[in-house]
């Protein structure tokens, strides 16, 4: 006869305090906005750290009543969490530092903001005994106080262990926010997305705005803000179907005499056009919004134009 089953030992749930003590480290445009959201969520900013002058004008501005400390000492006194909001490249230095300094503590949780890192750049700190978190706010900062407003509603790209996944979602809850759970491997897609998204999509408007004065136009914001505000209420509503314009007409006359001009006027636009109107035209006809037919006239104006420029 077989022995009987053992039940599996499960681990405590971790416990946090209600109201956490936290640090931030980074004070630049997202650091100190999230600062001030978690400090108005009842929490304790107790110690905040930037190396610029303008990061010392947001810490005065967003969470006046938080000292300016040194980072080793802002992880020291972080006892609950740390939020380390530095740049991409810059994240794993301060990471290891910090970690070689003796300033991480066991069960102390350590977020960073980064969209394209994971869990992995943080092995230092975990190697310390603190707990890893990946937290990045899909918003764009202007580091003042009205984007605290814009937190409302915004989704978390979350990347946590499992024992921390409660509180991950407690924290984004906090913050306003909604987690959207984000698998190691995938960080980085996760945030080219959002970059192509919203950082390419700054450069198309301003593009836009640039040629519109080249054309005489005095206040290009007031003719782009209707066209545009529409174009991406409709996109973010019915998808490809959204798509108008010549290119998923099939217009290649009308594109081409776009370039002619793009070439004359602007050059440097030509490259952007270019690759936004191939993309278009595979879109439209996967959406079937253009015929394949059409679709091969407009690729061999865009094709001719890439082989003159």
């Amino acid at each position: 006869m077989s022995a009987p089953l053992r039940p599996r030992a499960t681990r405590a749930p971790l416990v946090f305090p209600r109201t956490l003590t936290v640090g931030v480290l980074g004070a630049g445009r997202v650091g100190s906005v999230l600062g001030a959201a978690l400090a108005a969520a009842g929490h304790r900013v107790v110690a905040a750290s930037g190396g610029s002058g303008a990061s010392r004008a947001r810490v005065a501005l967003l969470l006046p009543q938080t000292p300016h400390r040194s980072a080793a000492a802002v992880a020291r006194a972080a006892t609950d969490l740390l939020i380390v909001a530095v740049p991409d490249d810059a994240l794993a230095d301060v990471v290891a530092d910090l970690a070689a300094s003796g300033a991480l503590h066991p069960g102390q949780v350590v977020a960073h903001t980064s969209g394209a890192h994971g869990l992995a750049v943080l092995a230092p700190a975990a190697a310390a005994g603190a707990r890893p978190l990946a937290l990045h706010p899909a918003m764009t900062f202007t580091g003042t106080p009205d984007d605290l407003s814009r937190l409302a509603g915004s989704s978390y790209g979350v990347t946590a262990p499992a024992e921390l996944r409660p509180f991950a979602a407690r924290l984004v809850a906090d913050l306003g926010g909604v987690p959207e759970w984000v698998g190691e491997a995938d960080r980085p897609l996760y945030h080219a997305a959002l970059a192509h998204g919203a950082n390419h999509l700054v450069t198309l408007v301003n593009e836009a705005a640039d040629r519109l004065r080249d054309a005489g136009v005095d206040r290009p914001e007031k003719v782009l803000a209707p066209l545009l505000r529409a174009a991406l209420e409709n996109a973010l509503r019915l998808g490809d179907d959204a798509l108008t314009g010549p290119v998923s007409r099939g217009d290649a006359g009308t594109v081409r005499r776009h370039l002619d001009r793009l070439a004359r006027t602007a050059p440097e636009s030509v490259p952007a056009y270019l690759a936004l109107a191939r993309r278009t035209a595979d879109r439209a006809v996967a959406a079937g919004r253009l015929r394949p037919a059409d679709a091969a006239s407009l690729r061999d104006v865009l094709d001719g134009m890439e082989v003159v420029a």
